[in-house]
């Protein structure tokens, strides 16, 4: 009635518009319009969010030409109103958190669980959550402190460590306690969802209200999550290169990080980097892996891999190593060739990188996202250095499909001769050179023809092997309830396809059976912060969300470098 003279364009406006009024202010429609207008994520052409506004907003701010003419548009009873509850233009800054406007359904799921929980209870959960050595921290302080995140506890591999994690929160700068040899240290995998891929599939993210998934609200957020968790070595995943170029390289090197990048060989503009502390770290050298072969019809994704040799700052062998891995395998299910084939090239990268002078390898830590769940034959591969893919469905190697369409079964073997890669993960000319180094130990030589049958049974061999014997970090299960573990979450799947995988030392109690090592020392894992299953992610509407910016969690982990 007597708001028929107001624009049509205004009618149509959603309730999530950005706006900005001061930094204070909302302004508002003194109108029936925003009862109508519930729905989120639809917006007009014209609209361009966030809005840019000047210093003085108050002062210079006119209404724009589509409102239409200035006296049909003061009959409308436009008026301006502070903090109205029922306006439809209503949001705060997008580098802030908004508590305020949360979903009705959304806010019973959470004040029925954060506002009933105890610190006793939450005690008691803890006390029974213990697993033989693995005690959780009581008291953090950081995670699950705000309002509508997931609480995501530290999970203690020893006392010691819990010990070194108290102190270093009181100011402490020492990297170890107790022995000037061991040398502490965190690592973190995060795939922080590429703004180009969030809006080429957002069909996955229909749960989620449209102003979350604008860049300039979603970077604070995963800015913030590094800095909370000040990891030393952060792998990333998904980083767009023209963000990385304006923000993300800035951000991290006024933060005490020095990053390398590796962008992806196609039209897709995201790679991965991998940023570590200066204070703690120097690089030895930088190698990016391109998993794209023009000459090879198979190699025809772009997917990259990245593996960094880095040198510890505190350590007391002046040749101490560690090598870091980093990569983001093909998606597609159906194609189990690719990711074996992507994931070879991958470990040769490494075998070629981590060698120490006595023919040992150096410890090496594999971050990424491998697009492949716990248990699948991709993930036993690198877990327990071996696989036998004779008969293996194409579709059945990563496990992402519970009923795989690709029955096509993998070839042997499964990459040509040409790549340059044996079947045991290590580039042939490099596996030729040591063949023949041990053959001048030989006082006979064996015959040309010899090593042409071994040659020809190695390329008819269904079985892929790697040298490196690696642990995971996470156990992908709850021990209590076998309810599984969740690095991802969107609106088609929840499942867990990030990894931290590390060569152990052979006292880690943590290391599953088999990851004794034939490295030059290895890793103790200390600690981790703890993952969530799908349920609790539903609880705050899935990933991403108000305060957890990716589809994806971060993991992180706290190792000690064990020398030999």
């Amino acid at each position: 009635g007597r708001h028929s003279m107001l624009p049509r364009y205004v009618q149509r406006l959603g309730r999530d518009w950005i706006t900005h009024w001061n930094g204070s202010q909302i302004l508002a429609l003194n109108s029936p319009v925003s009862s109508c207008t519930r729905w989120a994520g639809h917006y007009p052409p014209w609209a361009s969010f966030p809005l840019p506004v000047s210093a003085d907003f108050s002062a210079t701010w006119r209404f724009p030409p589509f409102f239409g003419p200035w006296r049909q548009f003061q009959s409308s009873n436009w008026r301006l109103d502070n903090y109205t509850q029922s306006c439809c233009f209503h949001l705060p800054n997008p580098s802030m958190k908004s508590e305020g406007e949360e979903p009705l359904t959304k806010k019973r799921r959470l004040s029925g669980q954060d506002d009933a929980s105890t610190p006793e209870q939450e005690t008691n959960l803890s006390n029974q959550k213990e697993v033989s050595c693995l005690s959780v921290a009581q008291n953090e302080e950081k995670h699950g402190s705000k309002k509508g995140t997931i609480k995501r506890p530290w999970e203690y591999f020893c006392q010691q460590s819990k010990t070194m994690k108290i102190a270093k929160s009181k100011g402490s700068d020492h990297s170890s306690t107790g022995s000037e040899t061991a040398f502490d240290f965190t690592v973190m995998s995060y795939n922080i969802l590429s703004q180009n891929l969030l809006e080429d599939n957002s069909h996955l993210y229909k749960h989620c209200r449209q102003r979350l998934l604008f860049w300039t609200y979603r970077f604070p957020n995963i800015l913030q999550e590094i800095k909370e968790l000040d990891a030393d070595v952060l792998c990333l995943q998904e980083v767009q290169e023209d963000h990385y170029r304006a923000e993300i390289k800035s951000s991290l090197e006024s933060l005490g990080y020095h990053c390398e990048y590796k962008m992806r060989t196609g039209r897709k503009p995201d790679g991965c980097a991998i940023c570590f502390k200066t204070s703690k770290f120097s690089l030895i050298s930088s190698n990016p892996v391109e998993f794209f072969r023009r000459d090879i019809p198979l190699l025809d994704r772009d997917n990259v891999g990245l593996v960094l040799l880095l040198q510890p700052r505190f350590c007391c062998k002046a040749n101490a190593a560690i090598c870091i891995a980093n990569t983001h395998l093909l998606y597609n299910p159906r194609r189990g060739d690719i990711k074996l084939t992507q994931l070879a090239m991958l470990l040769a990268e490494i075998a070629s990188v981590a060698p120490q002078k006595d023919g040992s390898f150096c410890p090496i830590i594999i971050c990424g996202d491998f697009n492949s769940v716990p248990g699948s034959p991709l993930y036993r591969f690198i877990k327990e250095g071996k696989l036998n893919y004779e008969g293996l469905a194409i579709g059945k190697v990563s496990g992402q499909e519970q009923f795989p369409r690709g029955q096509r079964i993998l070839s042997i073997p499964i990459w040509p001769k040409k790549l340059g890669i044996s079947q045991n993960c290590v580039y042939e000319i490099k596996q030729q050179q040591k063949e023949e180094n041990a053959g001048e130990k030989l006082e006979a030589a064996k015959p040309d023809n010899t090593q042409e049958i071994v040659i020809a049974s190695e390329k008819l061999s269904s079985k892929l092997r790697h040298h490196f014997k690696l642990s995971s970090v996470y156990s992908h299960y709850f021990p209590e309830t076998g309810t599984p573990e969740v690095t991802t979450c969107h609106s088609r799947s929840a499942v867990t396809v990030d990894y931290i995988f590390y060569s152990a030392a052979n006292d880690d109690t943590a290391a599953q059976p088999g990851a004794e090592d034939s490295f030059c020392g290895g890793l103790k894992l200390l600690g981790r912060l703890a993952l969530v299953t799908e349920k609790d992610l539903w609880t705050v509407n899935g990933l991403p969300n108000e305060n957890n910016s990716s589809d994806h969690l971060p993991l992180l982990a706290e190792f000690r470098l064990i020398e030999r």
